[in-house]
């Protein structure tokens, strides 16, 4: 069972500097590339509950599927959280899960607090 698990894309930068963070403590990592694998509405519930956010927290509110979507003043979080499940791109990254905790990797060395 891998230690560490990481909301990753390749394609941004924080993103690959907190996995060479994890890299470099030689944290047994497990990688979800997020855009690409199947997000379910429980594992965005999950993470929420870990990072101890709201889901508006976690949303990435300069994609253009933000405001194409009107979610600015979406107040219901099981609609923000589904707007996240089919739109993954909405959500913050990167995300680091160890245990029952997680933190959101902004900026990167942030995910020294999980060691």
């Amino acid at each position: 069972m891998k230690k560490y698990t990481i909301w990753h894309n390749p394609r941004c930068s924080k993103s690959r500097e907190t996995l060479s963070i994890l890299e470099s403590r030689g944290a047994d990592t497990a990688v979800i590339k997020y855009l690409e694998e199947k997000i379910t509405t429980e594992m965005i519930k999950e993470l929420l509950k870990k990072l101890g956010i709201s889901a508006r927290e976690l949303m990435r509110t300069k994609e253009a599927e933000y405001a194409s979507l009107g979610l600015k003043d979406e107040t219901n979080e099981e609609k923000l959280i589904e707007a996240m499940r089919v739109h993954p791109k909405l959500i913050e990254r990167p995300i680091v899960i160890k245990g029952e905790k997680a933190v959101l990797g902004r900026p990167p060395e942030k995910v020294l607090e999980l060691f």
